[in-house]
């Protein structure tokens, strides 16, 4: 019994922390509407509970990330409305992680054997390979939008990638997207004051996702140059003789 529950207790208290936020409506409080409407209010607090209110938002933060709460980007909006673009990708950036690695953790322990056997051979063939290079492998993820930030979580966990990379690629591949949503939150008092929602496709503008696939081309390059060098020589062309 208490194997089962040190296997499942994590994961089950994640899907439990889920089902619990989507049945009390929290995700509704994720959103431009919210923000608008206690806008007075928050600053205030801020103002007067600095330290208080950016560890009630932390820990908001983690709990919406490791129960992959939808809405969670107006957190990092709402990091850069109430503390700065600064500080607020670092709150924002560190609280992300943290809730990531518990759910990578939690699907690690209670999901990484099954996940992988429903996979079959797919997970093998592709887990040695990308465990070469898991770190670029990882901020190449995290630094495109291409991927749900929990479908990688638990595909991490499928593919057994170290802690410590897990929670490094993590780190810094969601700092620059977090700094663009935070840059948006820091003018968000202009959109309340016209009562136009920001735009939340910021990331896929040319823009902005040019620079984005600059650095996840130069975060590739040790995995193509792990190619390049595998890729096997051409064979040589047998040199006939002079009297042949």
């Amino acid at each position: 019994m208490m194997a089962y529950l040190k296997r499942f207790g994590p994961i089950a208290l994640v899907v439990a922390g889920l089902a619990l936020a989507l049945s009390l409506g929290l995700h509704r409080y994720l959103s431009f509407e919210y923000l608008a409407e206690q806008r007075g209010v928050l600053l205030t607090l801020v103002r007067e509970q600095p330290w208080l209110v950016a560890g009630a938002f932390c820990g908001i933060y983690v709990l919406a990330t490791a129960t992959s709460l939808p809405g969670a980007i107006w957190l990092t909006i709402g990091g850069g409305f109430l503390f700065g673009p600064f500080l607020g990708t670092a709150l924002s950036a560190g609280s992300a992680t943290i809730g990531a690695t518990l759910l990578f953790l939690a699907a690690q322990t209670a999901l990484g054997d099954t996940l992988r056997a429903r996979a079959g051979g797919l997970v093998a063939r592709f887990e040695q390979g990308f465990r070469e290079n898991a770190f670029s492998n990882l901020l190449v993820l995290r630094l495109l939008p291409v991927a749900p930030f929990w479908g990688v979580n638990l595909a991490a966990a499928a593919l057994r990638v170290p802690l410590r990379t897990f929670v490094a690629s993590t780190a810094i591949g969601i700092l620059p997207g977090g700094f663009v949503y935070a840059l948006l939150g820091n003018g968000l008092g202009a959109a309340i004051d016209t009562g136009q929602a920001p735009e939340l496709s910021l990331l896929s503008r040319p823009e902005i996702l040019a620079p984005l696939f600059g650095l996840a081309f130069l975060a590739f390059l040790p995995t193509l140059a792990r190619l390049v060098r595998r890729k096997p020589a051409p064979a040589a062309t047998p040199v006939e003789g002079p009297g042949a």
